[in-house]
């Protein structure tokens, strides 16, 4: 399930990053129970860097105490995600609108406009064989160009404290196919709105499309076979 770690300098960088991307990928998914040995053998380290990490993933709440059961891997609740995104569809939408106008006005850096384009084809490139860990890298690599292009530090700042979250987000609903080329057309939308400096149609097309994400998270989460 997870490769051994070399033994290197910051092993609880290191724990924490590996754990992270195993949640986020479902190879350690919502209610598993977490064995610090276990994991540890199977991370090839001692269980001081994984108790570490997991104190860190509990106060981001990744991971959460159940009593007798001990820390298991938190779920996706789906109140929590209609919190996280009726502030991500605003700022989004803002991003959208800010960096269209700053394309408008001539004041979107040349290397900014080539990220974010470079983000969307980067998106629509990726086949169906492309693992969860790949697809949710280009999704936030998408979003982060716009938040770059608007050009509003606070933005990106604001969004980064709910990032691990939105990532498990994105790898729910991304882990089907059929959703995967929808993304990909809805973030060329708002690309392409955005660098023909429209700032009403990326402002629409993000609110959209942030909005779309949200609805179909929650609609997964609360399938019996959701994942």
């Amino acid at each position: 399930m997870m490769d051994p770690l070399p033994g290197q300098p910051s092993l609880i960088d290191q724990v924490y990053d590996r754990l992270v991307d195993a949640i986020i990928a479902g190879r350690l998914p919502a209610g598993e129970r977490i064995r610090q040995n276990e994991l540890a053998d199977r991370l090839g380290v001692s269980r001081q860097p994984v108790s570490h990490a997991l104190q860190v993933l509990k106060r981001q709440g990744l991971v959460e105490e159940t009593g007798r059961r001990g820390l298991v891997v938190a779920p996706l609740r789906p109140s929590r995600i209609r919190d996280i995104y009726q502030v991500r569809t605003a700022l989004d939408a803002l991003a959208a609108r800010l960096a269209a106008e700053r394309v408008a006005a001539g004041a979107a850096p040349a290397a900014d406009r080539a990220a974010l384009e470079a983000s969307v084809a980067a998106g629509a490139a990726l086949d169906d064989g492309a693992d969860r860990l790949a697809l949710v890298a280009a999704d936030v690599a998408f979003h982060t160009a716009v938040y770059r292009l608007a050009g509003n530090t606070a933005i990106e700042e604001t969004v980064a404290a709910q990032w691990l979250h939105l990532k498990r987000s994105m790898a729910l609903v991304l882990a089907h196919p059929e959703e995967r080329p929808v993304v990909w057309r809805e973030h060329a939308a708002i690309a392409a709105a955005i660098l023909r400096g429209d700032a009403p149609a990326a402002a629409e097309a993000a609110q959209s499309h942030t909005g779309r994400a949200a609805a179909e998270t929650v609609r997964r989460l609360t399938r019996p076979q959701a994942a």
